[in-house]
């Protein structure tokens, strides 16, 4: 193991000067924009500074550039303290940081990847180890890169219980390229975090969950130097960093006080605290600038992934939407090397493990930790190094939303799949039912939501998913149904199926999944009576084809009927609703599960709650009497 050299005393004093420049923008900014966390920013300076300006590797004018070192501030709400860095270092103008939090300035008041220098944004508190993890576990083991991982927590962000998952993930997988920092400022919001400065706590809970931990004086630039560099000669166990620094540090009458959490320095004061600020600066001109990294990792592929071979499935096969799942991730691994795949302890129920079996080296366990696993795929797919899919049952998706309502703020390119949707999974019960996650990812923003009905559709909204920008959710079911699509129909995002259709069609019912199926099963009964119906699958929910449902509508009297294994709340129903609702003449009859479930047979399960073949059979012949 090579020794350590200190730096010079020229280096350390940068440092030390670089530290309080940063504190100097960030009350400016904060100041400027009477808004902020300018105490928060400054506990942080001298991790910055040593971070930014001797530890990390990158190019300041290509601050996405695949090779740099990665850098994620979980503390997201010391934002002007990342604007600052990067003023430093030369990317950002200086003169833009007083128009922090302005409508025009992408400088936000939390990170943002609307900044070329952000991954992942961050703010809702405990999710940036997460992502730092999937980072560090790309470039450990699918870009085989030397990059490193560095990210920032605020001590009081530690009581979250994602960052306990994401510390647990880190030492299982040996991630010696990841190093957290702890800035154990001791204060919260409204109150002293619950370990205050208890410094040896940190230190055996950090060394419980099996990292190489180091406990420093977070203001002491020799002290931080050294931690790092130790951190760089570690192998197979990644690094804690448990830095005691002082909110507010260097401003008088503030540093280490209650009650000065998000606010700005008030104008009377400003002067003052500035000027003992740069009173301690020795040399005012820039001296440090970024090591640069190593050239050892590829470009982005950036072209579209297809399946090898069409769907091998034939008419009048069976299979449950969730394995063809399984089959159609296999099959798109053979077609990339970009493909990755997930999982919270339930492959063998997801069928992820067809991947996993096919390509070992590309699968991620990730245990029963599904916030971390959402935060570790997005972690894997920043700077488009992955195409990745996580999946678990959906219901357990709801654990992990404020992960993904971030994901989306994030820009975040992640593929989510969900199964045992619904009550038609039987004897398990409601606490394995997703009933609420249609509603839960149409409200996301960037959310593209699958629905496919049988093993085609299913494959081609896994291939459709790897190729599509934004979040993408696939709701796959648990019941083998019937192969409705021949293995060259093509689908398209926003693009409905009319499934079932004639020119004596009084009513349009759309069903999605198994009711879909039960909804082909009611067309054959009231076929025998005399009785005609349209029947539509959506194949997405989100966005969802208006133009196909109105255009059946009108053909049908205006007349439709939505059945789904979900709520009634949000669902399928509810976003037909909002197709056409501002179309005259259009009547819509909504079939959805009613109240908490129980365990039963799917068969007998979709009887009782109303959304069966001879359910949807009655609600026609409703709308033929009347």
């Amino acid at each position: 193991m090579s020794s350590y050299h200190k730096p010079d005393e020229k280096t350390l004093q940068g440092l030390k000067d670089v530290a309080n420049k940063l504190r100097i923008h960030s009350i400016k900014a904060t100041c400027a924009s009477n808004s902020g966390h300018p105490t928060s920013c400054c506990s942080a300076a001298e991790l910055m500074s040593v971070l930014f300006f001797h530890v990390m590797r990158y190019k300041a004018t290509d601050p996405r550039n695949q090779c740099n070192d990665r850098f994620v501030l979980s503390k997201g709400h010391a934002a002007p303290i990342l604007y600052a860095a990067w003023a430093e270092a030369g990317f950002v103008k200086e003169s833009d940081l007083v128009n922090l939090r302005k409508i025009d300035c992408d400088l936000e008041g939390h990170p943002t990847p609307k900044l070329e220098f952000v991954d992942m944004a961050t703010g809702s508190l405990g999710q940036g180890l997460g992502a730092a993890c999937g980072m560090a576990y790309t470039g450990k083991n699918f870009d085989k890169s030397s990059y490193r991982v560095y990210c920032i927590l605020g001590d009081g962000e530690c009581s979250e219980g994602s960052v306990w998952e994401a510390m647990a993930f880190a030492s299982y997988y040996k991630l010696d390229n990841l190093v957290a920092i702890l800035d154990v400022n001791r204060l919260g919001q409204s109150e002293a975090a619950p370990l205050k400065h208890d410094m040896e706590a940190y230190r055996k809970r950090c060394e419980a969950f099996g990292w190489n931990t180091y406990v420093v004086d977070g203001h002491d630039v020799e002290e931080l130097c050294k931690a790092f560099w130790q951190a760089q000669q570690v192998k197979d166990k990644p690094t804690c960093i448990v830095a005691k620094t002082f909110k507010g540090k260097g401003l008088k009458n503030i540093e280490d006080l209650d009650n000065w959490h998000g606010k700005p320095i008030p104008k009377e004061r400003v002067d003052e605290l500035l000027k003992e600020l740069q009173d301690q600066i020795q040399v005012p001109n820039k001296t440090l600038c970024p090591q640069l990294p190593l050239e050892d990792t590829a470009p982005a592929d950036l072209s579209p992934i297809s399946l090898p071979s069409p769907p091998a499935y034939k008419e009048g096969d069976k299979i449950a939407t969730r394995r063809a799942y399984g089959v159609a991730l296999a099959k798109l691994g053979q077609s990339s090397q970009k493909v990755v795949a997930l999982d919270g302890d339930t492959k063998n129920s997801t069928f992820s493990d067809m991947f996993k079996k096919a390509f070992p080296d590309r699968y991620i366990e990730c245990f029963i930790a599904e916030q971390n696993m959402v935060g570790v795929a997005m972690g894997c797919a920043t700077r488009d190094r992955t195409v990745a899919f996580a999946s678990t049952f959906a219901a357990f998706l709801s654990r992990a939303y404020d992960q993904i309502r971030m994901g989306a703020i994030s820009q975040s390119n992640v593929n989510l799949v969900g199964s045992h949707c619904g009550i038609s999974i039987g004897e398990d019960g409601p606490s394995q039912m997703a009933l609420e996650d249609l509603a839960m990812f149409r409200a996301i923003p960037t959310c593209t939501v699958f629905y496919p009905s049988d093993g085609v559709s299913t494959e081609r909204a896994v291939e459709l998913a790897a190729n599509t920008k934004g979040i993408c959710f696939i709701r796959t079911s648990r019941p083998d149904t019937k192969i409705l699509y021949s293995p060259n129909e093509k689908f398209e995002v926003g693009v409905a199926k009319v499934v079932r259709e004639s020119a004596n069609d009084h009513v349009t019912v759309i069903g999605a999944g198994v009711t879909l199926h039960e909804a082909l099963a009611a067309a054959d009964t009231l076929a025998s009576e005399g009785k005609h119906i349209r029947v539509i699958d959506p194949f997405t929910i989100k966005p969802l084809d208006a133009a196909t449902i109105l255009a059946s509508a009108r053909a049908t009297g205006g007349q439709i009927i939505t059945v789904e294994d979900h709520y009634k709340e949000g669902g399928l129903g509810e976003a037909v609703l909002s197709a056409v609702g501002t179309e005259p003449g259009i009547v819509v009859t909504r079939l959805a599960v009613s109240g908490v479930p129980r365990s039963g047979k799917p068969q007998e399960l979709l009887d009782l709650f109303g959304i069966s073949a001879k359910h949807i059979a009655n609600a026609v012949r409703q709308t033929f009497a009347n």
